[in-house]
């Protein structure tokens, strides 16, 4: 649910996980903290709130207007904004936004990766949904940069399975902080035959 407000600068991350079991929103992205450019007008702020629920069930069912109020109260509730503040809202319903991970799962992805890999050499699987991983955006991205130069060099020349696997940073663990305590983007995977690229 996308929320356009009155600025007020409430908080500059990117995005942050909402603990508080009396709401149903699980993150809080701010737009702006992004890029300024991704909110035209200086005066207001675009908050994205994430609820996390399955097509069909009661959330994902829920009328456009039900869930802009719902994201208000709920963002009135947590303390970012106060009532009048919300200017307009729109909702964006994004199916299979997160894989579902059970405990046969990296057996089924390494079944499928085998097969495709097999019966379709010049078929690539990129990005969150077609790899079946919970990545980052980044790290979806970097799969797909990946995946262009193997393309153009005619051969995987990169592992694109491992990106993620042995990047720098995750949400989890040492949230990123490198040496320098500075947050680092995805290290390029080595070539699984050790081929320098291009």
């Amino acid at each position: 649910v996308m929320l356009i407000l009155e600025e007020k600068n409430q908080f500059d991350d990117n995005w942050i996980y909402i603990h508080d079991p009396s709401v149903k929103v699980g993150r809080i992205q701010n737009f702006k903290s992004w890029s300024p450019e991704m909110v035209p007008d200086p005066k207001m702020a675009c908050y994205g709130l994430e609820y996390f629920c399955f097509e069909g069930d009661g959330l994902w069912e829920s009328t456009d207007e039900e869930l802009i109020a719902l994201a208000t109260k709920e963002l009135e509730k947590i303390g970012l904004s106060v009532p009048g503040d919300v200017k307009d809202g729109c909702v964006v319903r994004q199916k299979k936004a997160y894989p579902v991970y059970d405990e046969d799962y990296a057996r089924h992805v390494e079944t499928v990766r085998t097969e495709m890999e097999t019966s379709f050499p010049s078929l690539y699987l990129v990005g969150r949904n077609g790899m079946h991983k919970y990545n980052n955006q980044d790290h979806a991205m970097m799969t797909a940069m990946l995946t262009a130069e193997n393309i153009v060099a005619g051969k995987r020349v990169h592992d694109v399975w491992a990106v993620n696997q042995d990047a720098e940073y995750h949400e989890a663990g040492k949230a990123g902080a490198g040496e320098l305590g500075l947050r680092a983007v995805p290290t390029r995977v080595a070539p699984p035959s050790g081929d320098a690229t291009p």
